[in-house]
């Protein structure tokens, strides 16, 4: 009998072990609604000033868990798999403290606050090697910031691969609602799991095309594991599963975030559909669906509403799944369970699963003619410049088999922060083009034209922007931009497994309005701590004026 199986044949969801021992102290009972923000403003980046400021501390240490049964040490932050929830409202500063308590491996780390466009403070976007050099052991750093968009998105740990181990959570910053809803059921983190330390797998695969499979597939820090495949490791069966409460004939939104290190999830609920109403940080023009896809780093909000009073007894699946022609996992499936207002909350859902085709959209997210933004904005009449980015994978001058982004394979230098070097004027590298920097001077508009060579797809993130998706496909584009009136926006698009001889691409654009260095990589933790990693400089003579605090070159010092 499979894990599965097992668990649809179980008589009642009663978890073995508690919440503490599974996933510390973690999500708090009920999500607020925005209050300082609530109408929808003329243009959605007219960024309001709240004078509200929300103080978190972060203590990053290493400890023991269980999150799926097998006993394993992780990086976690305040005890807590996943980390604390950042909630804020639109326009408000967050400061967070972070706090580097680990000892036994004596690493540094460092924290990103993901989707944030960070226009008055780039110094505080959390990736060492550009704005900062990480936070040393026993040492502390605090970011603060505002939230200058407002949705769905996360932070996570931009030191390495580091997030694999646990060093991520949620955010959610709320703002103006264009589409009405009753319940807000707070966010839903769909991650691939690991029973191996992070670093291990990075030192194992690097100079590997492959990339590790997943032990796990969590929702929420939740899922159960079969302990015979635990290879003598401690491992407790049937610790317990993430549990939703909805209620009859209500809307529900849930805010669903691919926090993975290496996965596509796709995500449905059973004899129920959903209305997607954000891509990433983008509000959209409502649609229905039954499956929503993520690539790592996307995250989609979606309304569901609640059945009738009839079924107030009911319970449903809810299910997340590793498409095994796109990721790597040794179990695939994940599952949470969802009650309505008269279930009895350790009763099994008898529901189907949602019938669908996994290989018939391949491994992207759904059609750019979908997802368009309920915010129009069209393409700027001139390009001021234009980029090629081809995505190949080699051997690099050592014969180390690396990733390469225009024949680069990026290299960190922890001790020499971009951003740091370019407001003292330093904004030429040819002495070290591993940092693969790309300076677009005062150019107004980018369009990047990204071509993946290789036979595996890559979520592909822009720090400090959000970026038009004109064109996604395979072979050469032809020029055709979906909806130039109104593309599609957001921070993470996928460019499919392509192929030496037909490779695929996508076709971004933005505008250069946030004078900076800005990395763009690809947010497979594999891949980006293998070199698919490129920093685009825009208006490098506004860098010299911008007045950096001393606490990021501190971190250089420390």
């Amino acid at each position: 009998m499979t894990l599965i199986s097992s668990i649809l044949n179980a008589t009642a969801l009663v978890a073995r072990l508690s919440q503490n021992v599974t996933n510390g102290k973690w999500f708090g009972s009920g999500y607020s609604r925005c209050s300082s923000a609530a109408e929808i403003p003329d243009k959605q980046y007219d960024v309001p000033n709240t004078d509200v400021f929300r103080h978190y501390n972060f203590d990053i240490m290493e400890g023991w868990m269980m999150a799926d049964g097998v006993n394993k040490t992780g990086l976690y932050i305040n005890g807590q798999f996943p980390g604390p929830t950042i909630e804020a409202n639109w326009g408000d500063t967050i400061q967070v403290t972070v706090t580097n308590h680990i000892k036994d491996s004596a690493e540094a780390t460092s924290m990103h606050w993901h989707g944030l466009l960070q226009r008055e403070t780039p110094w505080f976007d959390g990736v060492p090697s550009i704005s900062q050099c990480p936070i040393a052991p026993d040492k502390s750093f605090t970011y603060s910031f505002i939230a200058d968009q407002y949705g769905t998105s996360w932070y996570h740990s931009h030191y390495s691969a580091q997030y694999a181990d646990g060093t991520f959570g949620a955010m959610i910053i709320y703002g103006p609602e264009h589409v009405p809803y009753d319940i807000d059921v707070g966010p839903i983190l769909l991650t691939d799991y690991f029973h191996t330390r992070y670093y291990p797998l990075v030192q194992r695969y690097t100079g590997s095309q492959d990339v590790p499979n997943s032990d796990n597939n969590l929702i929420n820090g939740k899922m159960n594991f079969d302990c015979s495949l635990a290879n003598g490791t401690e491992c407790v069966p049937n610790v317990g599963l993430s549990k939703f409460k909805f209620e009859s004939g209500k809307v529900h939104r849930l805010r669903l975030i691919n926090a993975g290190a290496e996965a596509l999830q796709k995500f449905t609920i059973d004899d129920h559909e959903m209305t997607l109403i954000a891509a990433d940080f983008a509000p959209i023009k409502p649609y229905k669906t039954k499956v929503v896809t993520l690539g790592v780093g996307q995250r989609a909000d979606v309304l569901v509403e609640g059945k009738d009073c009839s079924e107030s007894q009911k319970a449903y699946w809810m299910r997340s799944d590793i498409p095994g022609d796109c990721s790597h996992a040794n179990q695939a499936h994940s599952l949470a369970a969802i009650y309505y207002d008269d279930a009895d909350t350790d009763s099994v859902p008898q529901s189907t699963k949602v019938n669908y085709n996994i290989s018939s959209q391949g491994c992207v997210e759904d059609s750019l003619e979908l997802t368009e933004p309920f915010f129009p904005e069209a393409l700027p009449t001139e390009i001021t410049t234009y980029q090629d980015i081809n995505i190949t994978f080699g051997a690099n001058a050592t014969g180390a088999m690396v990733w390469f982004a225009n024949n680069i394979s990026f290299t960190a230098n922890y001790n020499h922060p971009l951003l740091l070097l370019a407001k003292e004027g330093n904004t030429s590298y040819p002495y070290d083009p591993q940092w693969n920097v790309l300076d677009f001077g005062k150019h107004k508009t980018i369009r990047l034209y990204v071509r993946n060579f290789t036979p595996l797809a890559h979520p592909m993130h822009l720090h400090g922007h959000n970026f038009w998706v004109l064109a996604q496909g395979k072979g050469d584009w032809d020029g055709t931009v979906t909806r130039p009136y109104n593309p599609q926006v957001r921070d993470v698009q996928i460019v499919e497994k392509g192929y030496p001889y037909e490779p695929a691409y996508i076709v971004i654009e933005y505008k250069a309005d946030n004078p900076g260095i800005r990395p763009f990589h690809c947010h497979v933790a594999w891949h980006v701590s293998d070199g698919l990693y490129i920093n685009l400089m825009e208006n490098a003579d506004l860098i010299k004026n911008r007045g950096i605090p001393y606490t990021s070159a501190q971190t250089c010092r420390e």
